[in-house]
């Protein structure tokens, strides 16, 4: 047993990758045949099984990780046992696990609710949706810059099949210009890193931010340049103004678990924005050029989700909307640079997460039950449950809205509180106050439109309206009510735990603002106690270390620092550079040895 849990202490960080990443294989070998036979087909319920097991385990494996992350430490896993900024590294610290318990908290019940009948309208929807885990998971726990292009790719991909689901001549129109929009995003996220690693010479965030304040003057330009080109791609992910007025539409069209999955993307920008140009790029002028752009964009953002949400004329608009009235509110903390808002807008942002995800189920709760009208605000026969469906919308606007006593009040009292010490204290105040006026008009007319004006069913039974009326299903879709009155349990109980939740937060944002934290414990240090790095770039040096050859290696001493002990007696290390790198550890070690230096043609 206790080398079990060493096992696991020690591999932890690469568990919550694995786990939807080999469930997403399985599904695919598992086979699937066309989605008009997918109801009969005998593997369906093992597809089922299969996702629910993995999701669960999942859930379990991000929950022990915000036990371990809880305490204060940060687990570091060095893949290929090569240590950064040489190797790639995946760091599980607070913020990474409260995220992880986001995602699967959040993936569960809705993958859980699509097992009934969404699931079939489309290929490989439970694969996808583990790609989608996969990516996400690696997002949120890897240390190095290129390694969070590549999880954004991963779970882009999962994301363009998932939102063609159902198929659907309005899903494949969007569904272009969602992966065009993407697509441009990904080339400036190439673009962005490229002018960092040919500024900087390293790509780990920690190495990074170490690096950013010893560069030269037309070095660091390039690099602050390369780090505003991730903000904005970032920006796109997030769907802050002026790039995010693709979202409503498009997350509109998405069937109704998809799109209350995808309610996690937002958030994905939201956190690389707080993660890399928040913390790494964390130097003067990185930060002047933020806290310059990013309030008002914050601002103008949550007004323009409000307004839009007042003036749309489709539930699955005015939902999506609200999403991006939230962005604006948690990029208004983060602007704020202080770890009181950021503590904030983390709680924040679980609040809104949840409850938007909620709301497009209801979505579908009322689309079912209003037939020919769908989610258009037109006036409508009254609901068959009309009642139930009444309270669960009266509880989400007043959640949404961010009236008390719930959870998005407490969420935007924690950010006004956090503006004390903002020259732009009094603006923040009136935009957050008006935004959540304006989003109490929205919720109202749309109540209004749904329910208060609803007609009468028409009683005459020789009308095709009484048959229409009649043919409309009098309970909820499978799954659907009961998912709703799981996810507004959950939100209900973080409203009643906010205390611990906001102190876990607030140590989450103490945390991440340590840079001299993260940089002792993902570099390595030689015997005079300097980083074992690389200046930044010289096309003179080689930003590696090699293993073989009979060619001298002025960089063999720092070898056993970089990587395992058991690596270094393998037997891939040959006899040669062992005997230099035993040589080089007898010479006397002079300080400038910690840096790369050219190696020698052959």
């Amino acid at each position: 047993m206790t080398n079990l849990i060493q096992f696991w202490t020690t591999h932890s960080p690469i568990f919550s990758i694995l786990i939807p990443a080999f469930t997403a294989f399985i599904l695919v070998l598992l086979g699937n045949p066309g989605s008009g036979a997918l109801a009969q087909d005998w593997r369906q319920p093992w597809r089922r099984g299969i996702s629910y097991v993995s999701g669960i385990l999942g859930l379990l494996t991000a929950i022990s990780y915000l036990c371990i992350a809880s305490s204060g430490q940060v687990l570091v896993y060095n893949l290929s046992e090569w240590a950064a900024p040489f190797g790639i590294v995946l760091v599980l610290d607070r913020l990474s696990a409260f995220m992880l318990v986001l995602t699967y908290a959040l993936a569960v019940p809705v993958m859980w609710f699509a097992s009934k009948e969404w699931d079939e309208r489309g290929r490989y929807f439970h694969a996808m949706c583990h790609f989608l885990l996969m990516g996400l998971c690696g997002a949120f726990l890897t240390g190095d810059l290129f390694n969070l292009f590549v999880f954004f790719e991963i779970l882009l991909m999962a994301s363009y099949v998932l939102l063609l689901h159902g198929q659907g001549k309005a899903r494949f129109q969007l569904g272009i210009h969602y992966v065009t929009i993407n697509l441009f995003a990904s080339a400036l996220f190439l673009i962005g890193l490229g002018m960092i690693y040919g500024s900087v010479g390293s790509l780990n965030m920690a190495d990074v931010a170490r690096l950013m304040p010893l560069l030269e003057n037309d070095q660091h330009r390039l690099a602050v340049a390369g780090a505003l080109l991730l903000f904005i791609v970032f920006g796109i992910k997030a769907a802050m103004l002026p790039l995010g007025f693709w979202l409503p539409k498009t997350y509109a069209v998405a069937t109704t678990p998809v799109a209350a999955l995808f309610t996690i993307m937002t958030k994905v920008g939201i956190y690389a924005i707080l993660r890399v140009n928040g913390t790494v790029f964390d130097d003067a002028l990185s930060r002047e050029i933020l806290q310059q752009w990013l309030l008002p964009i914050g601002l103008i953002t949550s007004l323009y989700g409000a307004y839009g949400a007042i003036g749309t004329d489709r539930l699955r608009r005015f939902v999506g909307f609200m999403i991006l009235s939230s962005v604006g509110t948690i990029l208004v903390a983060i602007s704020l640079f202080s770890s009181e808002a950021w503590a904030a807008g983390l709680y924040y942002l679980i609040h809104s997460t949840v409850i938007a995800a909620v709301f497009y189920i209801l979505s579908g709760w009322i689309t079912s039950q209003r037939g020919e009208f769908k989610d258009h605000f037109k006036i409508a026969p009254r609901m068959k449950q009309h009642n139930a469906v009444a309270v669960c919308y009266f509880l989400i606007a007043l959640m949404m809205a961010g009236l008390p006593p719930f959870s998005g009040f407490l969420g935007k009292v924690f950010i006004l509180q956090a503006t004390a010490h903002s020259p732009y204290q009094i603006i923040i105040i009136l935009v957050i106050l008006l935004v959540s006026l304006l989003s109490i008009i929205a919720f109202t007319r749309v109540g209004f439109i749904l329910f208060w004006r609803a007609t009468k069913p028409e009683d005459d039974v020789n009308t095709e309206e009484y048959k229409r009326y009649q043919a409309l299903p009098s309970e909820a879709p499978r799954r659907n009510d009961k998912t709703i009155y799981l996810l507004l349990a959950g939100l209900l109980g973080y409203m009643l735990f906010a205390a611990p939740i906001y102190d876990y937060t607030q140590k989450t944002a103490v945390q991440i603002q340590n840079n001299v934290l993260y940089e002792q414990l993902l570099l390595k240090k030689d015997e005079q106690g300097q980083v074992i790095s690389v200046q930044p770039y010289d096309p003179e040096n080689l930003p590696k270390t090699k293993y073989g050859g009979e060619s001298a290696d002025p960089n063999a001493h720092l070898i056993p620092a970089l990587i395992a002990p058991e690596t270094l007696k393998g037997e891939h290390i040959s006899e040669y550079k062992q005997r230099q790198i035993n040589d080089q550890q007898i010479e006397e070690q002079q300080p400038e040895q910690n840096q790369l230096k050219p190696m020698e043609a052959p």
